[in-house]
């Protein structure tokens, strides 16, 4: 499947319009469920996979480094490093170096994670958190120092405030230093105001690539909780009751009527919502099955009209 590309910010990085999100692998995807999910997402015409070094320390008898190493087992077994960009992040996880974003640890992280994946080079490396205990310069200077030695390509920061991503490129162009390029928030129908406004604003203007999390809402927008008896479906089930007392029934209104209009699955429409904002370059979404993952890929090509973006931003505002 032929995917239109589009430019990671002012990165020299192209990619799909959906970003493969690997945190479930090695968690609730085993390796041939996470091989499986993998294979889908590229021969779909995806690009792009998305780790983090804490994936999944969460999880009791796990350390983190869990979904790195499934998708260093996966790019080795299936020779397709150079068909994708590899995103991974430093900051949640405590070790060698230290804790947050310590110069010595991402220095040491960046090292495990390439081991982990197998690979020489991290296409696009996140600050996963912000850590006001170091100065913004000594952070920058650390992933200089990467960048130096072509062991990560491009910088990227998830979970900052506007005032912080601010200063942090402010910083970087008074020192010659390597700036934010990419910015991770949580951004989706029901959840706008982490991005909105400010934040968002800063990016389109500085042309920073915007790759959201939580495109789904935890699976909200998948249309599987409706009512309060819906909320024993899965582990995320306490968290949508908020939803469901808010404004998500009215969103998945508009959604079942956009549905019903475009033949559409909800998931692809909440993509494809995000996919139409202005600034977002690509949404990120997990699947756990290779059918979970082709039931996503048509968000990528799925074009609302701007009447149905229109009802969408009303009902989720």
């Amino acid at each position: 499947m032929t995917v239109p590309l589009r430019r990671l910010g002012s990165t020299d990085l192209r990619i799909a319009p959906l970003v493969l999100g690997g945190n479930v692998f090695g968690w609730t995807a085993d390796r041939a469920a996470s091989f499986a999910v993998l294979d889908a997402f590229v021969e779909g015409g995806g690009t792009m996979i998305d780790t983090a070094d804490v994936y999944s320390a969460w999880v009791d008898g796990h350390e983190g480094g869990e979904s790195e190493t499934v998708i260093g087992e996966w790019l080795k077994a299936s020779g397709k490093r150079d068909a994708v960009l590899l995103a991974t992040k430093v900051g949640m996880l405590p070790g060698k170096g230290g804790e947050k974003l310590a110069p010595a640890r991402i220095a040491a992280a960046a090292e495990a994670s390439l081991k982990r994946l197998g690979t020489d080079r991290i296409d696009l490396y996140y600050a996963h958190q912000d850590d006001e205990s170091v100065p913004q310069e000594a952070v920058l200077e650390a992933f200089g120092r990467l960048i130096d030695a072509g062991k990560i390509r491009v910088i990227g920061a998830s979970n900052f405030h506007a005032a912080r991503l601010k200063s942090a490129n402010d910083a970087a162009k008074a020192n010659g230093l390597p700036r934010y390029h990419v910015l991770q928030p949580e951004y989706n129908l029901v959840s706008r105001h982490k991005f909105e406004g400010e934040l968002e604003d800063y990016c389109i203007a500085e042309n920073i690539g915007v790759l959201p999390y939580y495109g789904l809402a935890s699976g909200f927008l998948t249309g599987k909780y409706r009512s309060r008896d819906d909320l024993s479906k899965s582990v995320r089930g306490n968290r949508m009751g908020d939803l469901l007392e808010g404004k998500g029934a009215s969103v998945l209104g508009v959604m079942d009527d956009i549905a019903a209009e475009t033949g559409a699955t909800l998931a692809q429409i909440a993509l494809a919502w995000l996919i139409a904002q202005e600034g977002v370059t690509a949404p990120i979404a997990s699947a756990t099955s290779a059918e979970q993952m082709r039931d996503l890929l048509p968000a990528m090509t799925l074009d609302l009209t701007k009447e149905q973006v229109g009802r969408l931003d009303a009902a989720g505002a």
